[in-house]
């Protein structure tokens, strides 16, 4: 079988959507990354098995997945003939932080209404001028998602001291996306051993500093592409050293080049 790769992206006039991304993979597989946005799932063939906080899960039929936003993930397709997916890309206006742990216990929700309804937003979403409907339909899931999640007892205890070295150490991160941050300046910044700051950060979200830069990195070239930029411009607009960095970086987590990808969106 020929492996396939076919992607279609764009951002719709609707808030809180920050991209739409529909892919029809076959022997690609996602290495682990984060995103900086919740990501909601649905498979229409296939299945795919994934990786959240070390923890594996898949995507059986009439499975609605919501993976929070700064929590790393993979994916790879269960059978020869791949998968295919349709996803959206929230912002936390849609659902706030502490939804997150919740999602993390929780990512994989069997609930066929909810998976109609997302179905239907995807189909409104593909037509300019339907951003009332599409804007009501997402709300009626953000409802139900919430219905869900509700946060748990206990999720307002205070955070060890390790995550929150690991937090201070994201948003730093989260401040220097492009013009970067050596190892040792951000452990001087947030005052810790720079062993003892890759072990803490790597210890609480699974995924060492420099994945998480290069992910946010790529999520970012991924809204600058659709916007119209060329790669080579997005590419110095995003931190990466040049145009060949951008691209090895974005096919490795997006698994297209970025010029393909550009050219995919509506």
């Amino acid at each position: 079988m020929v492996a396939q790769r076919e992607v279609s992206a764009w951002r719709p006039r609707v808030p809180g959507v920050v991209e739409v991304f529909h892919a029809h993979f076959t022997e690609y597989a996602y290495p682990m990354h984060v995103h900086d946005a919740w990501t909601l799932l649905i498979v229409d063939a296939g299945a795919v098995r994934y990786d959240l906080d070390r923890h594996e899960h898949g995507t059986p039929h009439d499975t609605v997945s919501l993976l929070p936003p700064h929590v790393p993930h993979n994916g790879s397709p269960v059978t020869p003939s791949g998968f295919r997916k349709r996803v959206l890309y929230l912002d936390l206006s849609r659902l706030d932080e502490t939804y997150i742990g919740p999602a993390v216990d929780t990512p994989d929700l069997v609930d066929p209404v909810l998976r109609t309804r997302v179905g239907q937003l995807h189909s409104a979403l593909a037509h300019p001028g339907d951003e009332l409907e599409a804007e009501s339909r997402l709300t009626l899931i953000g409802e139900r998602l919430r219905g869900h999640l509700r946060p748990r007892a206990g999720a307002d205890l205070p955070p060890r001291p390790d995550r929150t070295l690991a937090h201070d150490l994201r948003e730093l991160l989260d401040e220097r996306l492009v013009q970067g941050v050596n190892l040792e300046e951000a452990a001087q910044l947030v005052h810790a051993h720079p062993a003892h700051l890759v072990r803490a950060f790597s210890g609480a979200f699974g995924i060492a500093p420099h994945q998480y830069l290069m992910s946010r990195r790529v999520d970012r070239a991924r809204r600058l592409l659709l916007d119209g930029r060329t790669p080579g411009e997005v590419a110095a607009e995003t931190g990466f050293y040049d145009q060949s960095h951008l691209t090895r970086h974005f096919k490795r987590l997006v698994g297209v080049a970025p010029g393909r990808y550009r050219l995919s969106a509506r």
